[in-house]
């Protein structure tokens, strides 16, 4: 699905020479390349603060206790997602309440979060999935109603532009109260390991995640609030610095062949192609297509023994998950979300696939799509 050793052939140089590096130097923890990296995204996402952590999951849970919420508040979510989201919700005593998807943009629906508010509804977790931007527009202005927070789970989506409608263009991750992502390797823009960033234009949050990042303290040895302990080590942090200078170039290569795949399928009525919303700039951390009509199994098992991959993203949404049984979900209604786990599958995106891989991919589902006609 992806290719990382042919984008870390293209890298080597800087790659193996900022490594190298800080071994020699030894700065293994918080060495200046943390510094260095979380300054240069802030710069690159136009926001406040970035506070580098451990990994994605940690930066959502660090993101939740900073906002002071309590055992039983509820929190809006899609179950169509990574289990990460939620997972953190669960672990901190809140209720995951969740609603439904749109079946062409696989973001949360605005309108379906405003049937769920209750009294007890403290935040909205929207996530930004496949790399495409929710409809934060909408998302703000019931929040704002609300007086709700906004914890964007950015982890498939970083370095997307969203519209809004005044003209206004911000990145993903930078609109709500608290922006989370995760540098997982296949990540848009990935280290060699774990990793993961929280960011916010309040300097009040700021001070909260960076103290509850760091064993709650504010300064060694004086801890003020529990916490936890994530940070970022310093050669995820040389390795993502280089690989943020690229990461508009890497889009762009996704984009590309977003747009080929696009082309390919327009003419088969079996497949539905990714929508793009007019207000995001997607950015295709992942391909992922509706089949109608087409027995998905098969089709994947087809392209295997092509040697090509394929990834059913997600094939158990969260409300069906064991680990929230306790809080009733498997009897949530969510007829979009069942239906779509029964329908996707995603082709390989990366950025270093070739027009005759691209080729051979399509041509194969072709092949499949004939055979079975």
């Amino acid at each position: 699905m992806v290719d990382l050793i042919s984008q870390y052939e293209n890298i080597k140089p800087a790659v193996d020479q900022a490594i190298q590096h800080v071994i020699s130097n030894a700065q293994f923890i918080n060495g200046p390349d943390v510094s260095a990296f979380q300054s240069e995204l802030e710069s690159y996402l136009g926001v406040k603060h970035v506070i580098p952590c451990a990994n994605g999951t940690d930066a959502l849970q660090i993101a939740l206790m900073a906002l002071g919420l309590k055992p039983g508040d509820e929190v809006i979510t899609p179950s169509f997602t990574y289990i990460a989201t939620t997972e953190v919700m669960a672990l901190l005593g809140l209720k995951p309440v969740f609603v439904e998807v749109d079946a062409d943009t696989f973001c949360i629906d605005p309108e379906k979060i405003r049937a769920a508010i209750t009294d007890k509804t403290k935040a909205i977790v929207p996530v930004h999935l496949y790399g495409q931007a929710a409809e934060m527009d909408a998302i703000q202005a019931i929040a704002k109603e609300y007086g709700l927070f906004i914890v964007e789970d950015n982890a498939q989506a970083i370095g997307s532009d969203y519209h809004h409608a005044d003209g206004r263009i911000s990145k993903t991750g930078t609109i709500g109260d608290i922006g989370c992502t995760s540098f997982f390797p296949s990540k848009n823009l990935g280290c060699y390991g774990d990793g993961g960033a929280i960011c916010t234009n309040k300097d009040d949050l700021a001070v909260k995640m960076r103290m509850i990042a760091n064993h709650g303290q504010s300064k060694r040895y004086y801890h003020d609030v529990v916490g936890c302990n994530s940070r970022l080590d310093t050669i995820q942090a040389a390795v993502l610095r280089i690989k943020l200078k690229e990461l508009d170039n890497y889009i762009d290569a996704r984009r590309k062949a977003a747009e080929y795949y696009d082309d390919f399928f327009a003419s088969f009525p079996q497949i539905k192609t990714p929508a793009r919303d007019s207000k995001s700039k997607h950015v295709f951390h992942q391909y992922t297509l509706q089949l109608e009509g087409l027995d998905r199994n098969a089709l994947s098992a087809f392209l295997a023994e092509k040697e090509i991959p394929s990834m059913i993203y997600y094939p158990v949404p969260a409300h069906r998950q064991k680990m929230f049984s306790a809080f009733g979900s498997e009897n949530t209604n969510l007829p979009v979300t069942d239906w779509l786990t029964e329908r996707v599958l995603s082709l390989p995106i990366h950025t270093e696939l070739q027009q005759e891989q691209l080729e051979y991919i399509c041509t194969s589902v072709k092949e499949f799509i004939t055979s079975t006609n």
